[in-house]
């Protein structure tokens, strides 16, 4: 037996995964913060069965960074053949996720792995070249010279080679790594797909436009006033015949990918029997599905996706308002499960067992005003926290930023010999260590009183978005800048996501719900306002509303726009 040697290799993607610098006195506030990276979404379409008014129904809230100005755009575009309604991003052609007169599409991110790591062996006399097939071949060099106020000029040389950009040379080992990205590929204009879905007017339309969607990988729900619902991942597969992508492989010609899967070949469904399809990130892939190769290996924790489920087929008639109170729904199913793992145990420690006996009736809700929410979030928090330090060797714990909450889950509802001897005696310990810890982050976070420790406040669960300039402009300018603080309730867990961190981080800035028989009664959100601009009325108007989990109208018909609209502005051609 060798012990196994855990070491921290270069960074050698470093480069491609980061953002470019900026100036000190510059703050992107969303990485400020330990957050969890794992980003996720909601949607889901039902159909007239189990809907109270018979239309069928689309609903999505994409989470991603919540930031000013919005990640999304809400647009009404009508032209001869065009009359679609929604939200985009400003960089993307077309309506991302939206409706035109005959349906009503959403997107949620569904695991595709389109990304290879290549190594290459150097020429020890050219580090420009790198042997292929036996042969050493040259990289292709881009020189760019950027311009720097108040500095030289910077010159940078990028390298690329057949498979794609060079990320790290090792000039020691003579090692070049490149990554080589699917979505990347001439001709694959990954989001032009958006347009020909903004003009579809049947699911197999629909499912057409799909097959054009080269993107990194979405799952796209349909839902049209003929009474059909449908769901088609899409994003652009590489077929790996000899490998599995997992791991970083050899560059000289033996690992090369064997075209792409036909898009509409990836995971997809028609009118399924539950009346409902629903996508959160979690693998919804049938087992019976055969093209495993060609998606990917994460999947987020399916906690989000099971309070869906579980609360569309309860088996009542659903409204729109019940759309509305599911897209923020702060149930935690995660608490559901641990809660009562908690409660039998008992604390020598007086303020440790006040602290626990407030989770005994708790309904799981992380609602703003709940104290026992604050108390279960610190103790999630540092359950993962002890996890990681327990039972991931600490020559590698630099290599992981968090294990998943479903892991830890599976461990401490199964305990085996990783807790010891005894497994639900060292599985207590490892419990009630963890809630102790817990107990004391609060009471050096928010004090000894109990009664304060309410999860939605400024020191707990809160927004606070500050606009990437805001250290760069005076104390007045900032406050004009910024939105919030404001209180808010839920977690990264649950379908009203609003990140794993307190200051709220990533979440569901946008939200739409269409209902196909009314296309006048849709709803939506995007905060905190359609401007950019911190001197516009629409900068921030839609903040508040957001943050207290309200929708506005997405009026469709002529008549409906003209009855809001704050001003018009006509646009005509010099004679």
């Amino acid at each position: 037996y060798r012990k196994p040697v855990w070491f921290q290799p270069e960074d050698v993607i470093a480069e491609y995964r980061s953002t470019s610098k900026v100036a000190l006195n510059v703050e992107y506030a969303n990485d400020l913060v330990d957050r969890d990276l794992s980003i996720g979404s909601n949607n889901w379409v039902i159909n007239g069965k189990i809907m109270a008014d018979g239309n069928t129904y689309m609903a999505n809230d994409p989470h991603r960074t919540i930031a000013v100005p919005s990640l999304r755009y809400m647009a009404h575009l009508v032209a001869p053949g065009w009359n679609v309604i929604g939200g985009g991003e400003p960089e993307i052609p077309g309506i991302s996720i939206g409706h035109n007169e005959s349906g009503a599409w959403g997107l949620t991110v569904f695991s595709t792995d389109g990304e290879d790591l290549y190594v290459y062996d150097l020429n020890p006399a050219n580090l420009n070249q790198y042997k292929y097939q036996n042969e050493w071949q040259d990289m292709s060099i881009i020189s760019e010279t950027i311009p720097v106020k108040g500095q030289e000029d910077y010159s940078a040389e990028l390298r690329y080679t057949r498979h794609g950009p060079v990320t790290f040379i090792d000039s020691v080992n003579l090692k070049a790594y490149a990554v080589k990205c699917a979505w990347m590929e001439p001709g694959g204009s990954p989001y032009l797909a958006s347009l020909r879905m903004d003009q579809a007017k049947t699911w197999e339309e629909f499912r057409a436009a799909c097959n054009y969607s080269h993107i990194p990988g979405e799952n796209m729900v349909w839902a049209d006033k003929k009474g059909n619902i449908g769901w088609q991942s899409v994003g652009i597969a590489p077929l790996r015949r000899n490998f599995s992508g997992l791991v970083p492989v050899p560059g000289d010609g033996r690992f090369e990918w064997d075209g792409y899967l036909p898009i509409v070949e990836k995971p997809n469904v028609l009118n399924p029997p539950e009346n409902f399809f629903a996508t959160a990130n979690q693998n919804v892939t049938s087992e019976k599905y055969d093209n495993w190769d060609a998606i990917g290996f994460r999947w987020s924790d399916p906690y989000r996706g099971e309070r869906a489920d579980e609360v569309i087929s309860e088996g009542r008639k659903l409204n729109m308002e019940d759309m509305k109170k599911l897209q923020t729904d702060y149930l935690s199913i995660p608490a559901r499960i641990l809660v009562p793992l908690l409660t039998p145990l008992t604390f020598e420690d007086n303020s440790i067992q006040q602290a626990l006996n407030q989770l005994k009736d708790w309904d799981y809700v992380l609602d703003p005003k709940s104290v026992a929410a604050s108390i279960y979030v610190a103790f999630e928090i540092e359950l993962k926290k002890q996890a990681k330090k327990q039972f991931v060797p600490e020559e590698a714990r630099g290599l992981i930023s968090s294990i998943q909450l479903k892991r830890v889950i599976d461990w401490v509802t199964s305990p085996d010999k990783r807790f010891g001897k005894n497994p639900e005696v060292g599985r207590d310990i490892f419990l009630k260590s963890s809630f102790t810890e817990a107990i004391a982050t609060l009471q050096k976070k928010l004090g000894t009183d109990m009664g304060s420790w309410q999860y939605g406040q400024k020191d707990m669960k809160h927004v606070h978005i500050k606009h990437a300039l805001s250290l760069a402009v005076n104390e007045d300018l900032r406050g004009q800048f910024d939105a919030g603080p404001l209180p808010r309730g839920g977690g990264g867990y649950t379908p009203g996501a609003t990140s794993n961190n307190y200051n709220q981080s990533s979440g569901a800035s946008f939200r739409m719900i269409a209902n196909t028989g009314n296309w006048d009664e849709a709803v939506g959100t995007n905060p905190p306002g359609q401007s950019g601009n911190p001197d516009s009325p629409f900068y921030k108007n839609l903040f508040d509303s957001w943050a207290n989990d309200q929708y506005f109208p997405v009026f469709y018909s002529r008549n409906k726009i003209d009855s809001v609209a704050a001003e018009m502005i006509l646009l005509k051609p010099r004679k």
